[in-house]
């Protein structure tokens, strides 16, 4: 075992992290890897999984809250990955149980997976004491995926190449957000095959961020924001669940100034002018039975953080 961890916490530790909405993805041809380029415009929003790890003689997951069946509890969560990249950096055991308490939209578009390894990786370094380096954390959460070093950073970020290279951007204001959570997920990687094939033969621009919508958010400015919203994935998310467009357009009916699938969806994003104005139009959304249910949240939100003991 690593001299690093002679001082192990024995209590619990619990990480908060956000889901997140893709303001702007912007998303270039296919490269020999596979992967796209990006440029991914995250901004981390007001809807929180919790990563509970204890000590344990061997590395297990539990998860409770909405679509907790969903969840693999095998060694494919990011969470056990996490646990796992961590202790091999440090030459250590990954023992530890890890409880998930979703809230968290489960395969919709939210980086709900991506969350749960970056606030696996946090309470694990915290539990075993192990005061990684920032700079550290932030390449495990590369090599766990694209969208987990933004879930530890938060706030707001532009994501490029694969959406893992971060530069934090300034914002002016609160945003009002609403979620439609539909049924069921979608694979993000068929998402991206399904947009491959829409995008055949079409000579497809390097992506790049958008300066109205850069702006729009240092300012804090609304309405400039929903005029500026884009998803070069929706065509392919609406491909492959052509329902998507009907809850679409009850949320923009009822009143959202703008709306667009969230990352790979299904999960449908709303922006809305104020709070009053996200509750009116979450509920027409449960009412029209386009969406399962609908979240209200705001943005920008903290990335993952270690809560205070109880």
């Amino acid at each position: 075992m690593s001299d690093a961890v002679t001082d192990v916490v024995t209590d619990a530790v619990t990480v908060r992290v956000p889901a997140k909405v893709n303001v702007q993805l912007a998303v270039g041809a296919a490269r020999p890897d596979g992967f796209h380029d990006l440029a991914n415009v995250f901004l981390a929003v007001s809807l929180y999984d919790e990563v509970t790890a204890t000590p344990a003689e061997t590395l297990t997951i539990t998860c409770e809250g909405p679509d907790a069946d969903k969840v693999p509890l095998d060694r494919t969560n990011l969470a056990a990955r996490a646990a796992e990249l961590l202790a091999a950096r440090h030459g250590i055991s990954p023992d530890v149980h890890l409880h998930i308490a979703k809230d968290i939209p489960v395969a919709g578009g939210m980086a709900g997976g991506s969350a749960d390894g970056a606030g696996a990786l946090l309470a694990c370094d915290a539990l075993w004491g192990l005061n990684t380096p920032r700079e550290t954390l932030l390449e495990i959460c590369a090599e766990l995926g694209s969208d987990v070093p933004f879930s530890l950073v938060g706030g707001a970020a532009l994501g490029t190449g694969r959406g893992e290279k971060l530069t934090g951007l300034p914002v002016g204001g609160a945003f009002h957000w609403v979620f439609a959570v539909a049924d069921g997920g979608l694979s993000t990687p068929a998402v991206y095959g399904e947009f491959d094939r829409l995008t055949e033969g079409v000579d497809v621009p390097e992506p790049t961020a958008s300066p109205v919508l850069l702006e729009a958010l240092r300012t804090g400015d609304t309405t400039a924001l929903a005029g500026a919203l884009t998803n070069d994935l929706q065509a392919a998310a609406l491909s492959l669940r052509p329902s998507l467009a009907a809850t679409l357009t009850t949320g923009t009916d009822a009143g959202a100034l703008a709306a667009l699938v969230s990352g790979s969806g299904p999960t449908t994003a709303f922006l809305v002018k104020d709070a009053e104005t996200a509750e009116s139009v979450a509920a027409a959304l449960i009412a029209s039975g386009t969406c399962r249910t609908a979240r209200v949240a705001t943005s920008p939100a903290p990335g993952a953080a270690v809560l205070p003991s109880a």
